[in-house]
């Protein structure tokens, strides 16, 4: 029993790491942001809505540009067994986007863990031993992958790319890109080409053969993702070719905030990789083999620097590189440790460590508060419903509200109803008849401030213990309709 034990945590072990760490995230963080808001909807919708595509949220709220379903259809299909179970034990609605964030998270780390048993076999035991190290003491990465993002999506469909790179499986790699370029994000297309000609010109493929291997595969693409959205959006359509025109052609995607072209560099990779960020550099200049993985990695990077909007999301992709680049830097030190010059750069090393986790603690602290209105609707839910009453709860969320934690894996059956409705003036909502208010205003004529809902704000620095302190102030508020008995003759906290 002990030697299976020891045999499955050595398979195993480092999967069930990650994975604790990603699941930690999923139950302390469950809500999602406007980002997510189109897989997050569409998974819910085909869970809950199944083949009825006219009740589907996309249709009423189709965002600035269309996303694919393809992505939300095979993890809604991993997690439609569990959903189900749930449904028939008439557990809450909400338990089921653990289901769907849990899968996804699987499914990415599923992919990660392809790629790291790539790491392994070419540069040894030690090197995917940091590498797993480098990995669990960032945040983003592990926080991201259970996230609904298309970079998400396509960050799974990379990490096979990567890991037939390092088997030398050129050619899947380059059907991976292809995949995740046609279908899941189109800026993959700025790591595919420096990756093909890097390929090219190590002569690892031939052109006659990467055309007619390539072509055949995004014909394929193209012709799945038009066929399944064309349906699901009820016209012709491919997805990802609108959203390269209106992001690059158009150049439209800069009206969401503008950054230098060296923040890439300065400020995402930095507070993406950590203690990987140092290291990373020092592994191109320690082992010549990881420069040609490093360096059309980092031309994706570089040309994505060129357009003007920029998210650290965009990027993500890139990590699992330079995360090996970094296991390759720590595993030379620790091996040369007790060696003259090497023993000063092994205490910087796990000082580096030390500081990438505190950073993360830190990260993580603030990310859970970021998600002021899901917490509102869960306040809600437990205060605001009355006693044996068989009318209608009738709550408003704003833009705001919607954007920053509510989804439709929030709402809870009747007698709640829920209203999204855009472009109501504040002065206009006491002549509805909505019961309860989530929004961004503090007050609202006809309308009673009930709580008020913090959020992070800032992260302050003092001479005491701890040093750092996360401010918190309101973000969301929950108002009750003065007209309503009911609510009024409940005690609320107040928001005071």
């Amino acid at each position: 029993m002990a030697s299976k034990s020891s045999n499955f945590l050595e398979r195993y072990g480092y999967d069930l790491l990650l994975g604790s760490i990603a699941a930690f995230y999923v139950f302390m963080a469950p809500y999602t942001k406007v980002e997510e808001s189109f897989n997050v909807q569409a998974m819910h919708d085909i869970l809950y809505h199944r083949h009825h595509l006219d009740n589907y949220d996309h249709l009423e709220f189709p965002g600035v540009v269309p996303r694919t379903f393809l992505g939300a259809l095979l993890v809604s299909s991993l997690a439609a067994p569990s959903v189900l179970a749930m449904d028939l034990l008439h557990v809450s609605k909400i338990y089921s986007i653990f289901a769907v964030r849990l899968v996804l998270g699987g499914v990415i780390l599923s992919t990660l863990r392809f790629f790291r048993l790539q790491v392994r076999h070419k540069f040894g035991v030690q090197v995917e031993a940091f590498f797993v190290i480098l990995t669990a003491v960032q945040f983003h990465l592990l926080f991201y992958c259970t996230r609904p993002l298309p970079n998400v999506l396509a960050l799974g469909v990379v990490n096979l790319a990567y890991g037939y790179w390092l088997k030398e499986k050129c050619y899947a790699a380059i059907n991976c890109l292809i995949f995740a370029t046609v279908i899941f994000r189109c800026d993959i297309l700025l790591l595919l080409c420096p990756l093909g000609l890097e390929l090219l010109l190590t002569r690892r493929i031939s052109l006659w053969k990467a055309l007619k291997c390539c072509s055949l595969c995004a014909i394929l693409c193209i012709g799945l993702t038009v066929l399944v959205d064309s349906i699901m959006w009820k016209r012709l359509l491919w997805p990802e070719f609108e959203v390269f025109w209106f992001n690059s052609v158009l150049n439209r995607s800069s009206e969401w905030g503008t950054h230098p072209f060296h923040w890439y560099f300065t400020s995402a990779l930095p507070r993406s990789l950590l203690a990987a960020y140092p290291l990373f550099l020092l592994g191109v200049l320690l082992d010549r083999r990881i420069l040609l993985f490093i360096l059309p990695v980092f031309s994706f990077v570089l040309l994505y620097s060129k357009l003007s909007h920029k998210e650290l999301r965009f990027i993500i992709s890139s990590v699992p590189i330079f995360n090996l680049s970094a296991a390759i830097a720590a595993t030379r030190v620790y091996n040369n440790r007790k060696k003259t010059y090497w023993k000063f750069l092994y205490p910087i090393m796990l000082g580096l460590l030390l500081i990438s986790l505190g950073c993360t603690v830190i990260t993580f602290m603030a990310s859970n508060e970021n998600y002021p209105s899901g917490h509102a609707l869960k306040h809600l839910h437990e205060t605001g419903q009355f006693a044996n009453s068989t009318n209608e709860l009738w709550v408003h969320i704003d833009t705001f509200s919607a954007m920053n934690g509510i989804s439709r894996f929030c709402e809870n059956k009747f007698p709640w109803r829920y209203s999204k409705e855009e472009g109501i003036p504040p002065e206009e909502l006491c002549q509805r008849n909505f019961t309860y208010l989530i929004n961004e205003h503090p007050a609202i004529d006809g309308f009673k401030c009930l709580l008020a809902e913090n959020g992070f704000s800032r992260v302050r620095l003092r001479t005491g213990f701890p040093p750092i302190l996360l401010v918190k102030e309101p973000k969301v508020y929950i108002h009750g309709n003065v007209r309503n008995k009911d609510v009024m003759h409940r005690n609320w906290p107040g928001c005071s």
